[in-house]
């Protein structure tokens, strides 16, 4: 599609986007606030999440396009504010990525994505401004899912040499955080046993990251299969005239076993 082409198209949106939230345009748009407005961006970006693990292209142009209706409506209420535009987030962004990619645009070099990165976090640390540890985590979202969250600040800690070698240290320390939980466990220390819990969810993030998996995706994807087997799991039960809690453990391995091979 001709650039030109694209410009008139988004403009046009923008202007739908503004003439929905001027006077006589729609009561629900008009009455929205940033702050009203934040769980319905968190639901749009998990919409395309599913979407792209669907594979459906339209599903993903379809689930694309409310999420960037989330992105107008937000810039429309800063420009009402006189705070910014539209304009403001397409220009700041394009500045952003030359600014980035000076392999690209300028006369650095890099020969892989590893090199990307590296001058990427170069960038962004210089971007920040000579602040010190107090700006490690400052632009570390409060709202990103806790897994995501934690694999986050663990790159983070790795890139200023707070990491361990390799896995075979992650994997110890995993082991040494179940043994804390399970003694929390067996002393019946529920305010302990939570928080070993959450240094092993912690520990387990690493991990993902040390063998270059998104902690986040993995259960995710970990979380579906057990959905998966559990319907057939149910479904097998029903199709014997009884529900799981009928079955007793061996049946219910058993069941679990053949799901297991199907998924």
């Amino acid at each position: 599609m001709a650039t030109s082409s694209i410009g008139n198209d988004f403009a046009s949106l923008v202007e739908v986007m503004h003439r929905l939230r001027a006077p006589g345009g729609c009561p629900w748009d008009r009455e929205q606030t940033p702050e009203g407005l934040r769980p319905f961006l968190v639901e749009e970006t998990c919409e395309v999440l599913d979407a792209i693990a669907s594979g459906d292209p339209t599903a993903i142009c379809d689930e694309l396009g409310d999420l960037l209706l989330q992105i107008l409506f937000h810039a429309e209420m800063a420009a009402e504010t006189g705070a910014f535009d539209i304009g403001d987030v397409v220009r700041g962004l394009a500045a952003k990525l030359v600014r980035r990619h000076p392999h690209v645009f300028a006369d650095a070099t890099a020969t892989s994505a590893t090199e990307v990165m590296v001058n990427w976090e170069r960038i962004k640390a210089a971007e920040r401004g000579p602040q010190g540890g107090e700006t490690f985590a400052a632009d570390l979202p409060q709202t990103l899912p806790a897994l995501a969250r934690a694999q986050k600040l663990g790159r983070r800690a790795a890139k200023v040499g707070f990491d361990w070698a390799d896995i075979d240290g992650v994997l110890e320390k995993l082991r040494e955080e179940q043994a804390e939980l399970e003694a929390a466990v067996a002393a019946r220390d529920h305010t302990t046993a939570g928080r070993e819990l959450g240094d092993l969810l912690l520990t387990a993030t690493s991990a993902a990251r040390h063998l270059a998996a998104d902690a986040e995706m993995s259960l995710r994807d970990a979380t579906d299969r057990l959905r998966d087997r559990l319907r057939i799991c149910v479904d097998a039960a029903r199709a014997e005239g009884r529900t799981l809690a009928d079955l007793d453990p061996a049946a219910r391995d058993r069941l679990w076993a053949l799901a297991k091979q199907r998924v």
